[in-house]
């Protein structure tokens, strides 16, 4: 269950439907991104969502899941490929730039929803491809 769980976030993601994303997650879920502060709920996710889909366009390649045993927790490694849309914040300015990064990803999982989801990259890689 959680395998296909998280297969079906990655693929909503790959579709850009964030609708079908949020539908995945409990109320009260945790997002841990990278850099920047905890968000919590999905109102702040799917704010999350819609600036991401505003400054950026990626895909999810390969992606591999593991899950624990009693399908609480479960993580996921794959390439992200993408191209740099429209200027964020402060960070180097957009012109269309491509990347692609290495992600490890981490989930709690309750009653068969995402409860939390922890992104990590290198952010150095990815200035050094976009800068």
């Amino acid at each position: 269950m959680s395998s296909t769980l998280l297969q079906s976030y990655y693929d909503a993601f790959n579709r850009g439907d964030a609708a079908a994303m949020l539908a995945l997650l409990t109320d009260d879920v945790v997002h841990e991104p990278s850099q920047g502060a905890v968000r919590t709920g999905k109102a702040a996710f799917a704010d999350f969502l819609t600036h991401m889909n505003r400054c950026y366009s990626e895909q999810v390649i390969d992606p591999v899941f593991l899950t624990s045993a009693d399908g609480t927790r479960g993580a996921a490694e794959f390439m992200l490929e993408g191209r740099y849309l429209e200027t964020d914040s402060d960070l180097p300015a957009a012109t269309g730039q491509t990347y692609r990064l290495r992600v490890g990803a981490f989930f709690d999982i309750v009653d068969g929803r995402i409860a939390r989801v922890s992104n990590h990259y290198n952010l150095a890689d990815w200035l050094a491809q976009v800068g």
